[in-house]
């Protein structure tokens, strides 16, 4: 695992944009090019710094989007596309709307309306496969160290399919919904764990101190079910991307470990 430790949100979210950027402009450049880059997208506060950097690398012309398809991590499920707090409304409204040159038919977003929740999955995975799998899949972790709606207890093998969503996710979640934690959807569709750890490479966002378990957890906690998270330890192309405020409850030599690797990497 590369954990890369930026001194603050912003450097973080400029760092993995770059990450992005470039694997999307080598892969432009490789032998492949009958092949699109497929990128993994998440929501949530965390990524809308890597969102805003890569609109305007995409508006300078520093990276394309025209040869690139997404397979977002999740929807509610009982929202349709015009709710404002669904996830479609979320990438369209901090994302794909920006970009120059992304193709509407690329982006795949699970249905939270549909009427076959469990079809709507398998297809989503069938989908994923047919296009070879996910090259870099991006995403955040909640405090308790869920990714994606993989609540804490859910198969680190688990697969595309509908979640139940904790008490705790959605007192957290109502923040966007009027903060009245019964007004957030009971049940998401969402990509499993296992579907995240088949990509080739999986870049998670953490930054902030209310974070700062669920960061040690996933780099020194021992694998479990309870922090989902930790599932990144046995993915060989896992990559952490943090803040320092979120490493305060690191051992002094793991953040030690990670300062001195990273600058051997500059070097």
């Amino acid at each position: 695992m590369r954990v890369v430790i930026q001194e603050n949100y912003d450097n973080m979210c400029k760092w993995a944009a770059k990450y992005i950027a470039d694997k999307i402009n080598n892969h432009k450049t490789g032998l492949i090019l009958n092949r699109p880059f497929v990128l993994g997208l998440p929501t949530g506060s965390s990524p809308i710094g890597v969102y805003k950097e890569l609109i305007r690398m995409n508006k300078a012309g520093e990276v394309s989007f025209e040869n690139v398809v997404t397979f977002n991590m999740d929807e509610y499920l009982g929202l349709p596309h015009e709710h404002d707090q669904s996830y479609w409304y979320f990438m369209h409204d901090n994302f794909f709307d920006h970009l120059v040159d992304m193709k509407p038919e690329n982006i795949n977003i699970l249905n939270g309306m549909t009427d076959d929740p469990e079809g709507e999955c398998a297809r989503y995975e069938e989908k994923i496969a047919a296009y070879g799998g996910i090259d870099l899949f991006m995403g955040g972790i909640g405090v308790d160290g869920h990714i994606a709606f993989n609540e804490p207890f859910t198969s680190l093998a688990s697969r595309t399919g509908v979640r139940n969503l904790t008490t705790d996710t959605r007192i957290v979640n109502s923040r966007f919904f009027g903060n009245d934690p019964e007004a957030v959807p009971a049940q998401a569709l969402s990509v499993g764990v296992g579907t995240v750890t088949d990509s080739k490479e999986v870049l998670i966002l953490i930054n902030g101190h209310n974070k700062a378990k669920a960061l040690a957890e996933t780099v020194e906690g021992s694998v479990s079910h309870k922090w989902t998270c930790s599932a990144l330890q046995m993915h060989n192309g896992a990559i952490i991307a943090c803040d320092e405020a979120a490493c305060d409850e690191l051992t002094v030599g793991a953040y030690k470990y990670f300062l001195d690797i990273e600058k051997k990497e500059r070097l």
